[in-house]
C-alpha cells in the first residue's frame, strides 16, 4: 500500500482539488483508494456531529464506506488548542493512526489530505512530518504560485522532510508565467533532487463560485430568477463610477457579479447590459420595479443586502478566496488539467506501483 500526504505552502492552495483529481485516476487505473483528513479546523453539524466538509465529499465522490467521523477524526478549535497549552489535549497522534487503520483496509493508496503549511499542529503535538512518518507516508507538497520567491518554501520543505518528501506540484500558475515555471523552475529543482509532477495552469472557473455561495455569504434576499442561483460567478466588479463610463467599465469583463448601491437605478441598468450573472444591491434599498422586470427578463438574480458596499466587497473578495470545489464544472475541467499537466505514471514507479 501506498500513502501520500498532500501538504501545502498555505491554504486555499487546491488541496482537495488535487485529492480529488488524483483519487478519479487511481480508480480509473483499477486501484482501491482511501482517504483521510487526519486534523480539520472548519466544520459544519450533521446529524448532530460535527463533519468536515471535504470529507463527507470524498466519501461520496470515490463510493468510500468509512464515516465521514473516520476519515476527519481530529476537529481542531480554539478550545482543543487552550487545553493542549494547559497540558490536558487528548493524545491526538493515536486517534489518528487508530482511524488510519479503519481507512486504510484493503487500499492500495491512501491519500492524507494534510495541513495548510508545515508550520501547523505543533501546539497540539500533532505537527505535519510527525503525523506524515506516524502513518508511513510520503509528502507530495503543493505551491500555490505567487512569484519565484515560493521555491524557497520548496527547498524550506525538502530541508524539514529529507527524502521522505516525495515531490512537488506547482499550482495556479498565471498563463504567461507556464513556460517560465516548466523550462525554468521545474529543472532547477529537479537539479536539487526535488521532482515536479505537474504545473498546473490557473484557471479563472475554478476559482469561481456560485450565485448561491455568494448570496449566503453576504445573508443576502434574492429577489428574483432564483433558478439562476447555481450559476458561476468568475468576477467582481463595483458599481461606483459615473454613469457616462458605467456600460464600458461593465463589457471587460464577462460571467461577474456587481457590487453596487440600491440607490443607483442608473449603475444597475448599465450592469444587466453586460455579462453578469448577478447585481448585490447595498444599503437594504429595494430596487425599482422597471430595474427588477429587466433583472427577470435577462434571468439575472438580485440580491439585497443590508451592509454598506465597502463591508459587502470585503466579504465577497473572502468568499471567492475560499471557494470550495465541489461544483461539477470545476471538477471536469481540473481532470482536463490533470491529464495533461501531472505526471501518473512517474507518481507509480515512485510509489513502488504498477
Amino acid at each position: 500500500m501506498a500513502t501520500l500526504y498532500i501538504t501545502a505552502s498555505e491554504a486555499y492552495s487546491g488541496k482537495s482539488a488535487l485529492c480529488v483529481g488524483m483519487g478519479k485516476r487511481f480508480q480509473l487505473d483499477g486501484y482501491s483508494i482511501g482517504y483521510m483528513k487526519p486534523i480539520f479546523r472548519v466544520a459544519r453539524c450533521l446529524g448532530g456531529q460535527r463533519v468536515d466538509e471535504d470529507a463527507a465529499f470524498m466519501k461520496q465522490m470515490f463510493g468510500l464506506q468509512e464515516s465521514t467521523a473516520t476519515m476527519a477524526p481530529v476537529c481542531v478549535d480554539d478550545l482543543v488548542f487552550e487545553m493542549a497549552m494547559q497540558g490536558k489535549g487528548k493524545n491526538i497522534l493515536q486517534i489518528i493512526e487508530k482511524a488510519f487503520v479503519d481507512v486504510s483496509r484493503e487500499k492500495d493508496i491512501v491519500l492524507l489530505e494534510g495541513a495548510n503549511n508545515l508550520m501547523q499542529g505543533f501546539v497540539i503535538g500533532a505537527p505535519p512530518y510527525e503525523v506524515s512518518q506516524l502513518l508511513k507516508a510520503r509528502e507530495l507538497l503543493l505551491v500555490k504560485w505567487n512569484d519565484i520567491r515560493d521555491i524557497d518554501y520548496v527547498l524550506a520543505a525538502r530541508e524539514l522532510l529529507g527524502e521522505s518528501l516525495l515531490g512537488v506540484v506547482v499550482n495556479a500558475v498565471p498563463h504567461r508565467q507556464m513556460e517560465f515555471v516548466k523550462d525554468v523552475v521545474a529543472p532547477y529543482l529537479d537539479e536539487k533532487g526535488i521532482k515536479v509532477y505537474g504545473v498546473l495552469p490557473q484557471e479563472r472557473i475554478l476559482r469561481s463560485i456560485s450565485v448561491r455561495e455568494l448570496a449566503e455569504a453576504v445573508n443576502g434576499e434574492v429577489l428574483c430568477c432564483e433558478d439562476a442561483l447555481g450559476e458561476l460567478v468568475e468576477h467582481l466588479m463595483v458599481g461606483a463610477m459615473r454613469v457616462d463610463s458605467a456600460l464600458s467599465h461593465f463589457r471587460r469583463k464577462a460571467n461577474k457579479a456587481v457590487i453596487t448601491g440600491g440607490d443607483r437605478p442608473d449603475i444597475q441598468l448599465a450592469a444587466l447590459e453586460t455579462s453578469s450573472k448577478c447585481l448585490i444591491l447595498t444599503g437594504n434599498m429595494h430596487p425599482s420595479p422597471i430595474i427588477m422586470g429587466r433583472a427577470e427578463d435577462m434571468g439575472v438574480p438580485m440580491i439585497l443586502v443590508r451592509k454598506d458596499t465597502l463591508s459587502t466587497v470585503e466579504i465577497v473578495e473572502r468568499a471567492f478566496y475560499q471557494a470550495r470545489f465541489h461544483e461539477p464544472r470545476k471538477l471536469a475541467r481540473f481532470d482536463e488539467i490533470m491529464e495533461k499537466n501531472f505526471d501518473f505514471e512517474g507518481l507509480y514507479t515512485d510509489l513502488g506501483l504498477k
